[in-house]
């Protein structure tokens, strides 16, 4: 938590940026293995004005875009192609979204390294979410006939994670799973959500939901407060 802390003052109180250093950076090549799919595997087409942070040098300017499918946070100068070094002391924020490179676990203890954009900070936990591709192959039009009769496919998917002391699980977005997730308090968020409406695809009622569960875990008389604790789930 000391890390988000310092990175959202530190781009708050900094107007001024120097400019980002080479050895933040990597090389890297274009991946061109996707041109002609119908999407990108990019977050955005366009590099953006975005603010890199290390929190050993300080903060930086630069323009760049999303990878999804490298996971890289990419960077171009005079023709060049780089990604901004993996390291969760390394963080940038682009169009609004705080991106940081984190080293999770499941609550199975597998590795869930990657890029992960901050949604929620409170003491106890944090709502973060993720972006991959799904991708769907060209459709040949039989063994005859050459060429394929529909285009490849890339669709960005938002996945949204709950973070608790370094673990995490991905939250449903299905009514029911959810309250399986939740099963200890599944009566109170099955009120819950029938009378705040909640859209579990919305975003602001997802956090609101779990903020719900977290004051329903906070009041219980429980030894184990963990919002994490009543769920196995292989994320």
């Amino acid at each position: 938590m000391r890390r988000i802390l310092l990175f959202l003052c530190l781009i708050a109180s900094s107007a001024l940026f120097a400019q980002l250093p080479r050895n933040l950076l990597t090389s890297t090549t274009r991946v061109s293995l996707y041109d002609d799919y119908d999407g990108s595997i990019y977050m955005k087409s366009r590099y953006k004005e975005s603010s890199v942070i290390d929190e050993k040098s300080g903060t930086f300017d630069a323009k760049l875009k999303y990878n999804i499918y490298s996971d890289a946070l990419e960077y171009s100068s005079q023709s060049k192609l780089y990604e901004v070094v993996k390291s969760p002391t390394i963080h940038a924020r682009i169009d609004g979204d705080y991106f940081y490179y984190c080293e999770f676990k499941n609550q199975r203890g597998s590795n869930r390294d990657g890029y992960y954009v901050l949604v929620e900070l409170t003491d106890r936990y944090r709502i973060y979410k993720k972006f991959t591709l799904k991708i769907k192959d060209p459709e040949k039009k039989g063994p005859i006939i050459s060429g394929p009769s529909e285009p490849g496919t890339l669709r960005m998917i938002t996945s949204y994670y709950l973070e608790e002391s370094g673990v995490i699980m991905e939250l449903p977005m299905n009514k029911k799973e959810m309250l399986a997730a939740f099963n200890d308090k599944e009566n109170e968020l099955k009120d819950y959500l029938k009378k705040e409406r909640i859209r579990l695809r919305k975003e602001e009622d997802l956090i609101r939901l779990v903020a719900r569960y977290n004051a329903l875990k906070s009041s219980d008389s429980s030894p184990s407060r963990s919002l994490l604790s009543n769920t196995d789930r292989g994320n």
